[in-house]
């Protein structure tokens, strides 16, 4: 049986929070209050609303019902936010991981309901890591010995991914890499297309008649700040994944192919020299990780679960385990009110001071990202599903249960006229309610935890049984 960890006690709150969460939890629509949070899913950071909706029979003009926000508490509906960050709001990233984790393994286990077929599992897929290369020495834990300082730093250094000698890394370079990386990978999925044609004896054309590439893919900030990519990619026929590729379309193949792309002189972006700075050719790193996924493991990680749970995980992150914030920067003095650490500091000062260099590259508009200014989590058309889709599917479940509530389900949509009117008007909690949203979203994870280890426990009899 799944033991789960107990969970972390909530801070304890000051006079000012703890008086203004009394005064919410003694309100008379306290209880309405509550139920619009547990629909939110605990959201940390609720979007306000205002208005009414009104159903009718576009026969008879009959008001079959009608709702408005008049009756809310403090007059407002309270929706989640959506944001994709776990430092930002916690409950809301865990359902946009959760859309990833299927989008991710329906392109590798298959689903029917989402126009991906079982048979996906049978094409040739790799999950495969392509890093930055090195600006420097940093501190580090290798594998045997110790680090280039003598020491051999613990898990959890705080030294760790820094610089042996500031003086010489060049954070310029690191921010620059991080800016162009989206287009360094564009470059290497074109020049991956090449190498497979060439593998086939086959030019670009003829190889799109018989074979596509597919991926999805997620970055994250290694400690040092600088950014890598783990990708899913998948071979498949000319038609994407309802169609077989090719018999000479083989793992090896699709490895190799890899291998070669990214260590090849197409694969670079180059950066011309401007004001002090000189001409730069950015490359991926010689660390390229390529391993199959395989349907049900060979006793190694890489799953398809393990896999799509590994996307899911860093879609919800970006560069805060670096120190740095997780929003945009106005200035400087931000970083002494907030403690970033040094190395971070100048990863960050170097995307201002270089601001101006490049000022198409928007580098101080991104500089809590490192440089960065592209999506997280990405996927190419064909791959599977798309997050649009999934968040359709979850909103027409919940318009049928709404619609069954009202006892409109039995009748035909084109009979019911709908009005509505709604209105911005703010987003957030007080300091009160905010302690009592955390509380909400607490719940809910632990019971998610309950329902998820009760299903693997059951099923884990059934396999017994079987």
């Amino acid at each position: 049986m799944a033991h789960r960890a107990s969970p972390m006690p909530a801070p304890p709150l000051d006079p000012t929070t703890l008086g203004d969460l009394l005064r919410v939890a003694s309100a008379p629509d306290y209880t309405r209050w509550e139920d619009q949070i547990r629909r939110a899913g605990g959201c940390s950071d609720p979007i306000h609303l205002t208005g009414w909706t009104l159903h009718k029979d576009r026969t008879t003009g009959e008001t079959l019902h009608h709702y408005t926000t008049a009756d809310e508490p403090g007059g407002r509906l309270r929706l989640a936010c959506g944001n994709r960050r776990a430092s930002r709001c916690p409950s809301c990233a865990w359902t946009y991981a959760g859309d990833t984790y299927h989008l991710i393994r329906a392109g590798l286990a298959g689903d029917d309901c989402r126009d991906v077929p079982i048979t996906v599992r049978d094409h040739p897929r790799v999950f495969a890591t392509l890093t930055a290369p090195s600006f420097g020495p940093v501190h580090n834990r290798p594998d045997r010995g110790a680090c280039r300082c003598g020491a051999q730093h613990a898990l959890d250094a705080s030294e760790l991914g820094t610089a042996l000698d500031p003086a010489t890394y060049d954070y310029a370079g690191a921010v620059l890499f991080n800016n162009h990386a989206g287009q360094l990978w564009q470059r290497f999925t074109t020049r991956l297309r090449r190498e497979l044609a060439a593998r086939a004896g086959l030019t670009r054309r003829e190889l799109a008649d018989r074979l596509r590439v597919s991926y999805g893919k997620v970055a994250e900030f290694q400690k040092r700040g600088a950014l890598h990519f783990h990708a899913v990619i998948r071979l498949d026929g000319p038609e994407g994944p309802g169609t077989p590729p090719p018999a000479w379309a083989t793992v090896d193949l699709l490895a190799d192919a890899i291998h070669a792309a990214a260590a090849h002189s197409y694969t670079s972006v180059s950066v011309p020299s401007v004001g002090d700075q000189p001409t730069r050719s950015f490359r991926w790193g010689t660390q390229l990780d390529v391993r199959p996924v395989k349907a049900f493991g060979d006793g190694s990680d890489i799953t398809e679960q393990a896999v799509a749970s590994y996307v899911a995980k860093y879609s919800t992150k970006a560069a805060e385990n670096t120190g740095t914030l997780d929003r945009r920067i106005g200035e400087l003095a931000e970083l002494d009110r907030h403690q970033v650490p040094d190395h971070t500091r100048r990863l960050i000062t170097a995307c201002r001071d270089l601001d101006s260099l490049y000022p198409d590259r928007r580098l101080w508009a991104w500089a809590h990202m490192l440089g960065f200014r592209g999506h997280f989590s990405s996927k190419s058309r064909r791959y599977s599903t798309t997050l649009g889709t999934l968040r359709q599917a979850r909103a027409d479940y919940r318009a049928t249960q709404e619609a069954t509530a009202l006892g409109l389900d039995a009748r035909e949509p084109d009979t019911v006229l709908v009005l509505t009117d709604w209105q911005y008007t703010g987003h957030g909690h007080t300091p009160g309610e905010s302690a009592l949203a955390a509380s909400i979203a607490r719940d809910l994870q632990l019971n998610r935890e309950t329902a998820r280890e009760a299903l693997q426990d059951q099923l884990a009899l059934e396999g017994a049984a079987a």
